[in-house]
């Protein structure tokens, strides 16, 4: 008999389980937090908390399609720091140098997105040891420019412009995030390249015998997992307005706490962007109480990692129970 069709009827419902648990959880969270402060149904501190949010969310878009793979970016922190000390850089305050900065910016974290997957690929190295590595040399590099002092000066306008409201209610940088969203949610439904992620992520053997080109799809998912890290740094930039040295440390470690939230663990082949923006609003809804709880900076982090193992373990128990991957 077929394996599928001996699953009983709770094994068969648990896949849209595991696809909808994190909305679930979200809005049970937000209600529990609406309950603790009533802040959490005003627009403005909403718009607040999804502004505070952008630059770990844009930034977790792009890790989402290489843990689609199975892979792995810790290099993403690194990479967020390096963009936005470029754009800083490039900018030096002048007008004119808005567009070149940005252009530039994004071009560096592509570079490093494809430096990691041809590593990767090419050179059969583990994701996790390769992207590490990178990290500790883009960190280097970055201190090196700067001498580890901050450096740049951001455009006239470029703050004004993304730190605005729509309505004196909608931040534009959430306007940004939002928009980088339905950008990820297109590749990956909508495109050839998609389609490849989730085929590659839930069987490489398979994907190989099917004439799946794995290693261009490898390669392209870095690259875009370095894209969108490099605009991550740009929102961060725009938010803070000054470079630092290393802004982006430790942002891996939250990039990846969302991620995993949201249903996209390590076996790939599962979960997708939709369910990441879940994920961000998921923790940063469960750090802001915290916060508001008094917990320290050490408890908080505590709480990540928490964060990381229940849901990295509760996905992996619900897809072996499931029987399959999903996607959405």
């Amino acid at each position: 008999m077929n394996a599928k069709a001996e699953r009983s009827p709770l094994a068969a419902s648990l896949p849209s389980l595991d696809k909808a648990a994190v909305w679930i959880v979200l809005i049970t969270l937000l209600v529990a937090a609406g309950m603790v402060s009533d802040a959490f149904f005003k627009l403005n501190y909403l718009g607040n908390l999804l502004r505070q949010a952008t630059p770990i969310g844009i930034t977790a878009i792009g890790v989402t399609f290489v843990m689609l793979m199975r892979g792995v970016d810790l290099s993403v922190g690194a990479t967020v720091s390096m963009s936005a000390v470029v754009c800083a850089l490039v900018m030096d305050g002048k007008a004119e140098n808005l567009w070149i900065a940005l252009v530039a910016t994004c071009a560096a974290g592509a570079a490093v997105g494809l430096a990691n997957g041809l590593l990767i690929t090419y050179g059969r190295v583990s994701s996790f040891i390769l992207t590490l590595g990178m990290s500790i040399v883009v960190y280097g590099l970055v201190q090196m420019g700067t001498g580890g002092t901050a450096r740049g000066v951001t455009s006239p306008g470029f703050r004004e412009a993304l730190n605005g409201r729509i309505g004196n209610v909608l931040p534009v940088l959430v306007i940004c995030f939002i928009v980088a969203v339905l950008i990820g949610i297109f590749i990956q439904s909508r495109t050839r390249f998609g389609r490849n992620v989730y085929l590659v992520g839930a069987n490489p053997e398979a994907a190989r015998l099917a004439g799946i080109p794995a290693n261009r799809t490898t390669v392209i998912a870095y690259c875009i997992s370095g894209l969108f890290a490099a605009l991550g740094g740009i929102a961060l930039l725009a938010r803070t307005g000054v470079s630092g040295t290393n802004p982006g440390m430790g942002m891996e470690f939250d990039v990846l706490a969302a991620v995993i939230l949201g249903g996209t663990t390590f076996a790939g082949g599962r979960g997708g962007v939709g369910s990441t923006f879940a994920g961000v609003l998921v923790l940063f809804i469960a750090l802001n109480l915290a916060n508001m709880a008094g917990l320290p900076f050490a408890a908080q982090l505590t709480i990540k990692g928490l964060i990381i193992i229940a849901a990295s373990a509760a996905h992996s128990w619900i897809g072996r129970r499931g029987g399959g991957r999903i996607d959405e």
